[in-house]
């Protein structure tokens, strides 16, 4: 299991004038660290996220604060989700500052995708 990526969903938001960074994430399964996208899996971690971010809504109006990349999927080693990550996540909460952000995680993400979708559409991942 150690050998697996793991899948990370994360969302760049903005609540009450704060920046927050809710994330899940889980080991992906033998079948999908050969997918080409993240399937089943990767759909249940957005929708697991953005239930938890409705649920948030109670204590304010949230916003994006990311713009299309504000929603984004990301394959990791299961070394970089406990040691850089929450670097990386502090560090973004406390500077807001998106191109570094968005340069580091690409370094350190195996692949990554933006989570998005359209009216009458099924969710898509964008590779970025």
């Amino acid at each position: 299991m150690a050998d697996r990526p793991y899948l990370v969903a994360l969302a760049l938001v903005e609540q009450n004038g704060r920046r927050s960074m809710p994330l899940t994430g889980k080991t992906r399964s033998p079948e999908g660290v050969d997918a080409s996208e993240p399937g089943q899996e990767g759909e249940t971690l957005a929708l697991e996220l953005l239930l938890r971010l409705w649920q948030r809504s109670d204590d304010g109006g949230l916003k994006r604060a990311g713009g299309e990349r504000s929603l984004l999927l990301i394959e990791l080693p299961l070394e970089g989700m406990s040691e850089t990550l929450p670097l990386l996540k502090a560090d973004w909460i406390a500077t807001g500052d998106q191109p570094t952000f968005e340069q580091k995680l690409q370094a350190l993400a195996l692949r990554g995708w933006t989570v998005g979708i359209a009216k009458y559409e099924p969710i898509t991942f964008r590779p970025w």
